[in-house]
């Protein structure tokens, strides 16, 4: 069987698809197959890959409940395959933050859930608060001036290394 990979994420303002996106056109360099989708379509069977790439982002400080119970439910056949997860966030902005032994929502989320993927990675996401819902961008700044981060509400900056995004897909055609 040729070799096939699987990408599922959950994406509150798109930047977690954008970095699918991202990686999906890396490892299809190397003609692998490769299928993405959202964790509300994916309806496959875990096993039809040999590879499934997990990427969630990160909301109020948690990862999407449908991410959880979807790891939770299919932990047997995960473990049977080769399988990475990243997490998207606004944390992994600062250097001492942005690894998965360092991010906290990272280590939050691997304490709440009994599996350990092959392969983890973690990117700084996009903060723009005109795109924000008033709710959404009250409670973003406020998080944002607890953590010393920008508080203009004109700010636009999109945080993600594209470069550690290159290095975690050469991971991931490695697997």
């Amino acid at each position: 069987m040729k070799a096939k990979t699987g990408i599922i994420y959950s994406s509150v303002d798109g930047q977690t698809l954008k970095i699918c996106n991202k990686l999906r056109e890396g490892i299809q360099q190397n003609n692998q197959k490769v299928e993405l989708f959202s964790i509300t379509d994916f309806n496959e069977d875990v096993t039809n890959y040999n590879k499934l790439i997990i990427g969630a982002s990160i909301r109020y400080g948690v990862h999407n409940k449908e991410i959880i119970d979807f790891i939770n439910t299919n932990k047997k056949q995960l473990d049977s395959i080769k399988t990475a997860f990243f997490s998207v966030n606004l944390v992994a902005r600062k250097p001492e933050k942005n690894t998965p032994d360092t991010n906290p929502y990272v280590i939050k989320f691997f304490k709440s859930i009994d599996w350990t993927p092959t392969v983890v990675g973690v990117f700084a996401g996009k903060l723009d608060y005109k795109k924000y819902p008033f709710f959404d961008r009250i409670m973003i700044q406020f998080i944002m001036w607890m953590t010393k981060g920008p508080t203009n509400t004109n700010t636009k900056i999109e945080y993600t290394n594209w470069d550690k995004v290159a290095a975690f897909g050469i991971q991931l055609k490695n697997l």
